[in-house]
């Protein structure tokens, strides 16, 4: 009886799950790992937080992607340690052995090392901090108007600290929310005096787009209303107060930082194949030093010519990587594989309703067209068709009624029934 290889796959992220689609029902054993048994659609997180689509319409169980596989396993469990010499990985539930190992766990939120922003801030890497984003804000005015707090002392400013896409798009969202949802929720409440302020460590938003991209969307978050301070850079939080290095503050109870992001790393491999926090690869996704360990998606450092400095850490990037180390791994020899290389199809970003940027190679485009071909490309971005047109009936509803039913605060119970 034949041998079959047997490739751990670390991550189930854009990457991850692009890789092991590629080897569904090949003659591979391929074991999924990831701390939670769903694949997350991350760029619509600001849409959960800001209580628009429901985190089930984004998120699909790994069991269920797998379910007809005849060589896809998925173990839900936290990888903790890797033993390159003995072809091994230890979790929280035992060990695993692997022929091959495709590292693919992304990246989390790099608060820089201040410990004290990261517990009182919030991140948007994963369903539960977007959860935790919803729930903290609503939280907010709900408790607002119980204790009859003055509204103009700004304890309920929104602050979001970092304008890529993410910081903008949160920013458009929340504006959207205090003109739009939040009067009719609290009609006893005046929300003039609430800020959705956006910090910026450079002079305009969305810097890594064109400058007309850039220049249109600082247009938007104006014509939104969203404060934004350009050439900030926060130093510190105390939970009550931003603090920034000019000596500028801010009073606010609601912190979501959005300014960087730092790779997930497994211990175990050697500190030279780490830059940047991110594992240094070959033009194969082979980790240096490393026959059969490779790293994909945000958490792999390839440099080449046309990115010396790496691959930017953006979906179509994980997708493609996950893809081309797929189809090299079916091929009988490694003298038949072919290099990665990225071609960048461009990117956006949506500030509000018909107000978006799009950044294609050969042409670029704003404002209510670009909007529309947003909302199209991540709808068909989607997995499932049931989560398509669940998707899409949210976004309709509120196209038409500039509402959502879905502002619920779901708080964790105070029992702790966690398996041993």
């Amino acid at each position: 009886m034949e041998t079959r290889e047997k490739i751990i796959i670390v991550g189930g992220g854009f990457a991850g799950l692009q890789i092991a689609k590629t080897l569904n029902n090949k003659k591979k054993k391929i074991i999924i790992i990831d701390k939670v048994n769903h694949h997350m659609f991350q760029p619509l997180f600001y849409q959960v937080a800001c209580g628009r689509i429901e985190p089930s319409n984004i998120s699909f169980p790994f069991r269920k992607i797998f379910q007809r596989s005849r060589n896809t396993q998925f173990r839900m469990t936290e990888v903790l340690q890797v033993y390159p010499e003995q072809n091994r990985i230890l979790t929280e539930d035992g060990e695993f052995h692997y022929d091959k190992l495709i590292i693919a766990t992304g990246c989390r939120t790099n608060f820089f090392g201040n410990e004290k922003m990261e517990s009182l801030t919030f991140g948007m890497k994963n369903t539960q901090e977007a959860i935790a984003i919803r729930n903290h804000v609503l939280l907010t005015f709900e408790k607002l108007i119980i204790e009859k707090r003055r509204s103009d002392d700004g304890n309920w400013n929104i602050v979001i600290v970092g304008s890529g896409a993410t910081g903008v798009e949160l920013a458009g969202a929340f504006a959207e929310m205090k003109k739009e949802v939040l009067p009719r929720d609290y009609p006893h409440m005046n929300f003039d005096n609430l800020k959705v302020i956006l910090i910026s460590a450079t002079s305009t938003p969305l810097s890594v787009m064109s400058e007309e991209s850039q220049r249109k969307s600082h247009q938007y978050l104006k014509e939104l209303g969203v404060v934004f301070l350009s050439d900030e850079k926060v130093v510190d939080y105390d939970g009550d107060r931003v603090y920034m290095e000019s000596g500028k503050t801010i009073a606010s109870n609601n912190v979501i930082w959005a300014a960087g992001v730092t790779g997930n790393i497994i211990p175990g491999l050697n500190a030279e194949v780490l830059f940047r926090n991110r594992y240094r690869t070959d033009k194969y996704n082979r980790i240096m030093g490393y026959e059969n360990i490779f790293a994909i998606g945000d958490v792999a450092y390839m440099s080449t010519a046309n990115y010396p400095e790496g691959h930017p850490q953006v979906a179509n990037v994980a997708i493609n990587q996950g893809k081309n180390l797929g189809r090299n791994i079916l091929k009988a020899k490694m003298q038949e594989w072919e290099p990665f290389e990225y071609v960048d199809r461009g990117s956006m970003a949506t500030i509000g309703k018909h107000r978006a940027v799009v950044d294609l190679p050969k042409f670029k485009f704003q404002g209510a067209f670009a909007w529309y071909f947003w909302m199209f490309l991540h709808l068909m971005l989607i997995l499932s068709v049931r989560n398509k047109l669940a998707v899409f009936f949210n976004w309709m509803w509120s196209y038409f009624n500039k509402d959502s039913s879905l502002r619920l605060i779901i708080l964790p119970t105070k029992k702790n029934n966690t398996l041993q």
